[in-house]
């Protein structure tokens, strides 16, 4: 019954965003994405006080047994987690609409459909993960060991800019279903001599649908690294992900301001991965994590702040 009302939340949440707030494209301006993504910041918080219910009145199943106050500290852990690595994604999204010229006023219908794909993928690799860890304990060593990975490659790859029309899916996606660079208005698939055709708006949104998968695998062995309870681990991905719209177009023209966000990352993914690899050996207590996360971020944001870029000798 919880899952059955929490899914019912996040669908009402959803038909509220199209068809009320958002029933007519319009270009989003920050102040308005900076109230979204307050409100949805303040859902997420209250939400704490329902897993804390939830976990009170074993109303769920907890296999780990544990507390309600544990419980929601797991949660808010696990948010501020998933909300800091969906940064990163905001970059992609950012480029990927540079890169097929994707109008302001459509963006938030494609990131609108791109959400509604990536809860169904999430549930499903968060279903998989939480079985797997459940049934190989081993599999943790296997998860760190990969967001420690995942850390290093961020750094090698930091100076390395991403190419959405030359990447793999799109030259396959193109040989599939022909492909048009002009747009017609807000359709993704249009008709011409009983021809399907993908306009600008289609691509955008496979390749933002498919790079979510790829986040979604640094994102979801994160979070497992704090807690295996599938309904926390679920509610904490969804709820940063309902929020990643609105914090896109808040911060998606700050980009050039958040040069040092990278690194914040990198060290929270590191520290991740050794929390996985370590799970067994070495028991870190919740608010180290959360000091961990809050501190990298807050060192990325004022080193991006005040820290000047260098600049060419001539």
């Amino acid at each position: 019954m919880v899952w059955i009302l929490f899914i019912a939340c996040i669908l009402v949440f959803l038909a509220l965003d199209l068809g009320v707030f958002n029933r007519e494209a319009h270009v989003i301006k920050t102040k308005e994405a900076a109230i979204w993504t307050g409100i949805w910041v303040l859902v997420a918080t209250l939400f704490s006080g329902v897993i804390w219910w939830v976990f009170s009145n074993d109303l769920i199943a907890n296999p780990t047994g544990l507390t309600p106050e544990n419980a929601t500290l797991k949660y808010i852990t696990g948010y501020l987690i998933e909300l800091s690595l969906s940064i990163d994604n905001v970059f992609v999204i950012a480029v990927i609409f540079r890169a097929f010229n994707i109008p302001d006023i459509h963006q938030h219908r494609v990131l609108f459909w791109g959400i509604l794909g990536a809860i169904f993928f999430r549930a499903v690799m968060i279903l998989f993960g939480v079985a797997l860890i459940n049934q190989f304990e081993w599999v943790i060593y296997l998860f760190g060991a990969f967001l420690i990975f995942t850390a290093y490659k961020m750094y090698r790859s930091d100076e390395e800019e991403f190419n959405p029309k030359e990447s793999f899916v799109f030259r396959k996606i193109r040989k599939i279903l022909p492909f048009t660079a002009f747009m017609d208005g807000d359709k993704f698939l249009i008709k011409r001599r009983n021809i399907i055709i993908a306009t600008p708006l289609f691509m955008a949104l496979i390749i933002i649908e498919l790079t979510d998968i790829l986040f979604a695998l640094d994102s979801i062995p994160a979070i497992l690294a704090i807690t295996s309870s599938p309904f926390i681990v679920f509610s904490s991905n969804i709820l940063a992900i309902l929020g990643l719209r609105s914090m896109y177009f808040m911060i998606s023209r700050m980009l050039n301001k958040f040069r040092f966000i990278n690194y914040s990352l990198m060290i929270i993914l590191t520290f991740v991965g050794l929390k996985m690899i370590f799970t067994h050996f070495v028991e870190i207590p919740e608010w180290i994590s959360l000091s961990v996360i809050f501190f990298s971020l807050l060192g990325g944001i004022l080193a991006s702040m005040y820290i000047k870029e260098k600049t060419e000798i001539q």
